[in-house]
Parts: C-alpha cells; sequence; structure tokens
C-alpha cells in the first residue's frame, strides 16, 4: 500500500531520507497507456515514485510524481546552451517555480571528462554521475568520490523474479540509496540521466 503524507513541506520531505541503505527497483515502463516514462517500486514492493510522459519521449519538462500523481519534483531542460542543463525544483503549489533545487550539467562530445557523464549541483554541494561498464549502469558520487547511490541493469545484479515465478526482464532496473540520502533527489537524477539518453 503506498504511503499518505501531511500536507505539510517538512513532513512531505522528511520521508525521502532513510538512516539506512535502500533498493528500488524501477521499471522503465509508465502506469499510463500510451506514455513514456517509469514507475519505481521500494523494497516491500509497493510504488513510491512514477514518471508518466504524455506529450513524447525526452520531453523538455517532466514531473517526478508519487503514486497518486502528485507532483514531488519538476524537471526542465534549459535549452539553447552548448552543454545540456536541465533543473529539478521541489514542488511549491502556492508558487512558480522559483530557485531551482539542484541543477545537472551534462558534458558535450568536445569536452572529454571520462566515466563522468554529468555534474550535479544542489545548493553548495557537488555530484557527479559515473557512468560504468553498461549503458544502464551508472553511480553517483560526491565530493570526495565516495557512492552516494548506484544504478545497475538485472545483467549486473540477480535475476529478479515476481512472486508468480515470472522474470523480469532488461527494462528493469536496481537502484540502491545509501544512508541519509534524499531518495528524491536521487531518483530525480536518475530521471534526468534517463531523459538525456533518450529513455524517458
Amino acid at each position: 500500500m503506498a504511503k499518505v503524507f501531511p500536507h505539510s513541506q517538512r513532513s512531505v520531505l522528511d520521508p525521502f531520507v532513510s538512516s539506512e541503505r535502500e533498493t528500488f527497483t524501477i521499471w522503465m515502463k509508465s502506469l499510463v497507456c500510451q506514455a513514456n516514462g517509469c514507475t519505481v517500486f521500494d523494497s516491500s514492493g509497493d510504488i513510491v515514485y512514477r514518471i508518466d510522459n504524455y506529450d513524447k519521449k525526452c520531453s523538455s519538462k517532466v514531473y517526478l510524481m508519487d503514486l497518486q500523481g502528485r507532483v514531488l519534483v519538476t524537471i526542465r531542460r534549459k535549452r539553447l546552451q552548448i552543454v545540456g542543463c536541465w533543473y529539478g525544483y521541489r514542488w511549491n503549489p502556492d508558487a512558480n517555480e522559483g530557485k531551482p533545487w539542484f541543477q545537472v550539467k551534462t558534458y558535450g562530445r568536445l569536452i572529454c571528462m571520462g566515466s563522468f557523464a554529468c555534474q550535479v549541483t544542489v545548493g553548495f554541494d557537488k555530484y557527479w554521475v559515473v557512468k560504468l561498464g553498461s549503458k544502464q549502469a551508472f553511480r553517483i558520487v560526491n565530493i570526495d568520490r565516495e557512492v552516494i547511490a548506484e544504478i545497475a541493469g538485472l545483467m549486473q545484479v540477480k535475476q529478479k523474479r515476481l512472486s508468480s515465478g515470472i522474470s523480469l526482464g532488461d527494462d528493469v532496473l536496481t537502484l540502491v540509496v545509501e544512508p541519509h540520502i534524499d531518495h528524491s533527489l536521487i531518483m530525480a537524477i536518475v530521471t534526468v540521466y534517463g531523459l538525456i539518453n533518450d529513455k524517458l
């Protein structure tokens, strides 16, 4: 059963941070027919996040929502720049999009950054998305190169099966988030990475 949060801002944000490592399963399918997106399950099998992109694949504006469809984060791409730039805004129903919560800058083909795919700025903190061997696999590291989250396809983790015995395919990913990290932020960064790679 999905969690229901009170409407106060602090109460909405607190459930997204855990004192323990958390594992999520990302199914690269929308819950809505004829829409692009993904559905995210927690370790109990409950849906905690969803993205339903009704317009077109790789849209310039995407919403990260909870199960009920309440917007948690608005993600926008800034156009007409040499490098790709995305902004994430925490949802505030009483105001228009103000100061971004985070910014993601991608590295263009002319800028060789090795395994680094993009840089994430959250206030005064900086993180990097590091590409791994598989196109779907990557890590998010902090300024000290400590891994705060990692995502892998089922080829990198043990094969998942539903309780009915049905095996899940390669459109199912595993996301591991370290303790004391806001997993709504991590999921928003994962969303941007999916948009960059034309997955959403």
